[in-house]
């Protein structure tokens, strides 16, 4: 009826919800990012959280931040991108496997451009913080695979919601403790990444589903043509 080759990667029934809170998202990271753009020093709010200047776990706690901290790496991010690429393979979901190299790779993107843009640093000049790009891929990647659940299982509003914020939370909390446990970034740089996320992946997941479905009304379109 919908003219769908496959469920849409952003479920309608949470598309009102997720908008606004990709605006809030957005709103959020630009308020941070002028707050502390240029700044090399942590600020009220990072230092009433944790000294983020200084190790803050030993071991064995300081192992789990480093086994956290790799996900985010080149060589995590790429294992854990192409073991969600070949689930939606697996499932036949070519429009999923493209959300998900979309969604994490254009987080990541966004978080190196914002970095370069706002110019805080830590640990030194050549260290850019804001926003944490660790925090807004795996932010990223956990709301992908959310969405793609409750598409896929066919969640209502509340449930799917609920999922897809706690997925984000959940992955949003353990990659940013790392990251400040490892005095990588200052909280609020975490907060930011997360944001990035949250502002970018259902805007992606939007455009991917409108160009998905140009492209199958295009070749069915074709198809009609060639039989007349």
């Amino acid at each position: 009826m919908t003219g769908r080759s496959a469920p849409a990667v952003l479920p309608p029934s949470l598309r009102a919800w997720l908008g606004l809170i990709a605006a809030l998202a957005t709103l959020a990271v630009i308020v941070l990012g002028v707050l502390y753009a240029g700044h090399s020093r942590p600020g009220r709010v990072d230092r009433w959280i944790i000294q983020p200047t200084a190790d803050s776990v030993r071991p064995p706690w300081r192992n789990v931040a480093l086994t956290i901290d790799f996900l985010g790496e080149p060589a995590g991010a790429a294992m854990l991108v192409v073991a969600a690429v070949a689930g939606c393979l697996l499932l036949r979901s070519p429009r999923a496997a493209v959300f998900v190299v979309a969604g994490a790779g254009i987080s990541v993107v966004t978080a190196t451009l914002l970095k370069s843009l706002v110019g805080r640093t830590i640990h030194g000049a050549d260290n850019l913080s804001y926003p944490s790009g660790h925090t807004a891929f795996v932010t990223a990647l956990a709301l992908v695979v959310a969405l793609l659940a409750t598409g896929r299982l066919s969640l209502g509003r509340t449930a799917g919601t609920l999922l897809v914020l706690a997925a984000a939370l959940v992955a949003g909390a353990a990659m940013g403790w790392a990251q400040v446990a490892l005095s990588a970034h200052y909280p609020t740089d975490v907060l930011g990444g997360w944001c990035t996320a949250l502002a970018v992946v259902p805007v992606t997941a939007w455009l991917v589903d409108r160009m998905a479905d140009r492209l199958v009304h295009r070749t069915a379109d074709a198809g009609r043509r060639e039989h007349r």
